[in-house]
């Protein structure tokens, strides 16, 4: 006497666990293209083919011609290359910095003391992000400007400035830039912060708590690993952000009549290049500098913090 067949459901039944679950997850992936798929032009339009562009231009000359790494050493001798990069580290250092510290602590508090009130600040934190780089800019320039900011006794007595030109005196530009930039991009990455806190559940804060531990305790103890991937992402996000700073110099040098270098940062560097010199082969090594430590930063964040690790 035969077996009747069995269904397909039971057969899936029947079937070792992790060998479901593997199909399953294939069954998945598909799901995901109509999603990416209308974002698939622009990025290869915008992204993929302009760093193709820049990659021959930079192995290239003028002419077309195969000339290896030539670029990329005539560039490193150039006396501005090694001052830019140096800003671009300190200002993004301290950018980045600031975020990890002021962003996952005022998400942490918020979440901590989750009422109508945290909603205002929320909103408040990212009034300033809807500002465009140009216009925070030009608000900051007001701002350091002793005869008129508001915050003139500030300037005078504990930074010490009496004139414009001593608040974005050489030695306080990475500084100024990570100020403003933490000004314009924190709101943002404060809220982004908040959701992901929101994908914790309860029942993990109730139990510490049945545990004896406190709000702080709470806090770097269970919130903050559970964050981990999203600090990641916001690292890796502000970084390659932070490499590419452009306008806040090119503003401040055009604010203070040249008193900032055009060449402050390496994005300007290869600007002057490009526009002033018609040195296009040179502009595209620096753009391809500029990819390279941005890849390996990335690539060293996601092996540290395991961001595309799948949690079972």
């Amino acid at each position: 006497m035969s077996l009747p067949a069995l269904t397909s459901r039971q057969a899936e039944a029947a079937q070792p666990r992790g060998l479901r679950a593997a199909r399953l997850r294939g069954r998945r992936v598909p799901r995901g293209l109509p999603f990416i798929l209308p974002y698939l032009p622009f990025l290869i339009a915008f992204g993929v083919a302009p760093m193709l562009y820049a990659l021959d231009l930079a192995f290239t000359n003028a002419s077309g011609g195969w000339t290896g790494l030539h670029n990329f050493v005539r560039t490193f001798e150039d006396y501005r290359f090694v001052p830019a990069f140096e800003h671009i580290l300190l200002y993004t250092g301290v950018w980045l910095g600031s975020l990890m510290v002021f962003v996952v602590g005022l998400a942490l508090l918020l979440h901590g003391r989750a009422s109508r009130t945290s909603s205002t600040f929320r909103f408040l934190f990212y009034l300033p992000g809807a500002l465009a780089g140009a216009a925070s800019v030009l608000v900051w320039l007001f701002m350091l400007d002793p005869a008129v900011s508001p915050g003139s006794f500030l300037l005078h007595h504990v930074f010490g400035a009496q004139l414009f030109v001593q608040s974005i005196a050489p030695g306080h530009l990475p500084f100024v830039f990570a100020m403003i930039a933490f000004w314009t991009g924190a709101g943002g990455w404060i809220v982004v912060m908040y959701g992901a806190l929101n994908t914790i559940p309860d029942e993990l804060e109730d139990a510490a708590r049945i545990d004896g531990a406190g709000p702080v305790t709470i806090a770097l103890r269970v919130k903050l690993p559970l964050i981990r991937k999203w600090i990641a992402y916001m690292i890796i996000l502000s970084f390659a952000t932070g490499t590419q700073l452009f306008i806040e110099p090119q503003l401040v040098n055009e604010a203070s009549l040249g008193l900032v270098p055009d060449t402050w940062s390496s994005n300007q560097l290869a600007y002057q290049l490009a526009f002033r010199y018609g040195d296009f082969n040179a502009a595209a090594a620096i753009a391809v500098d500029l990819l390279l430590i941005g890849l390996l930063a990335a690539v060293l964040i996601v092996t540290r913090t395991g961001l595309f690790r799948r949690e079972d």
